[in-house]
């Protein structure tokens, strides 16, 4: 009896302890990771249209006046309004502005030739800088080549300086040049030569200021923009600068003086090269014979070399020399 009672009394406790133990809470549900939220992109740009072409754009930028009207006396505007894509070497306003005095006027008067010297500037396709540095020339629309260089990280395109570059337009791209182009003689002379005569041709050359203005002193320009034909042979700049300065600032001061050297230069006719070479003396328009030779295979008139022969103009023919010929006393 006492057994079956504490037997009870184990069962009835052992119930208690279990009904007061804290049941087993079920394992925690991890907290779910935190879920990496990436920052909203940026909006790609949209670059920017561009929309005028080349010739407008040039226009808007304020500093190609000149070129701009030289385009539409050449008669270039539609070309380079139009849907073809073309590189430009843009000449400033202060880069024409830089021309020997009445080059440009000369030009202007001359539409084929300035069409020249304007296409030299201009190259077909679009051809950005970054590309223009990496080669020696580029082949103008002249159809004349234009020489690259590169040095201490500037560009020259021929002899001119490239400013500025990449200036886009809807039809190609401008780089900007601080000198105007001019083609290498005799090419531009000859493109010049169905308009314009003696006098304007050899100033649009660009490399005869000094002739220019003695000629203008002897009062010879008239008769060498006349109807007669004259072969000219003309010292450039350098040559003139050759002489004492006490020579020429005299030779300035006395135009009767002035007009015999100067005619001294002049042979009345159009004598190519080839003729001048077949003669042993010429008669010039100074009443004194010019003495002619041969030598090495140059061509000699007096005590000068003719360094470019036969550059056609209107009404004759210039052979350019390298020392002003002195007639004898």
């Amino acid at each position: 009896m006492r057994k079956t009672l504490l037997l009870s009394l184990l069962l009835v406790a052992a119930f208690t302890l279990a009904a007061c133990a804290v049941p087993a809470q079920p394992a925690a549900t991890p907290a779910p990771a935190a879920i990496a939220t990436a920052a909203p992109a940026e909006p790609t740009a949209v670059p920017e249209v561009v929309t005028k072409d080349l010739v407008d754009t040039a226009v808007a930028a304020g500093s190609f006046t000149t070129l701009a009207t030289a385009l539409k006396a050449a008669g270039l505007v539609d070309v380079l309004k139009g849907e073809d894509s073309f590189t430009v070497f843009a000449p400033t306003d202060d880069a024409f502005a830089a021309l020997p005095a009445g080059a440009l006027e000369a030009l202007l008067k001359n539409p084929e030739a300035l069409k020249t010297v304007l296409l030299y500037h201009v190259v077909p396709g679009k051809v950005m800088a970054a590309d223009v540095a990496k080669v020696k020339s580029v082949e103008s629309a002249a159809g004349l080549p234009l020489a690259v260089t590169v040095a201490d990280g500037k560009v020259m395109i021929g002899d001119a300086n490239v400013t500025a570059v990449d200036i886009e337009a809807s039809n190609g791209v401008i780089h900007v040049i601080d000198k105007v182009l001019l083609p290498p003689e005799p090419q531009a002379a000859q493109a010049s030569a169905a308009a314009m005569d003696l006098v304007d041709t050899a100033v649009a050359a660009g490399n005869f200021t000094t002739l220019a203005t003695a000629l203008k002193a002897a009062g010879l320009v008239d008769v060498l923009k006349g109807s007669d034909e004259f072969t000219v042979f003309a010292p450039t700049d350098k040559a003139f600068k050759k002489l004492p300065p006490r020579t020429l600032k005299a030779l300035l001061a006395n135009p009767e003086r002035l007009k015999t050297v100067l005619l001294y230069h002049v042979v009345p006719g159009r004598l190519a090269a080839v003729d001048v070479a077949k003669s042993k003396q010429l008669e010039t328009a100074a009443g004194i014979t010019l003495p002619v030779r041969v030598r090495n295979g140059h061509l000699l008139v007096g005590g000068a070399t003719v360094t470019t022969p036969d550059v056609e103009a209107a009404n004759g023919v210039i052979h350019v020399i390298d020392t002003v010929l002195i007639p004898p006393n």
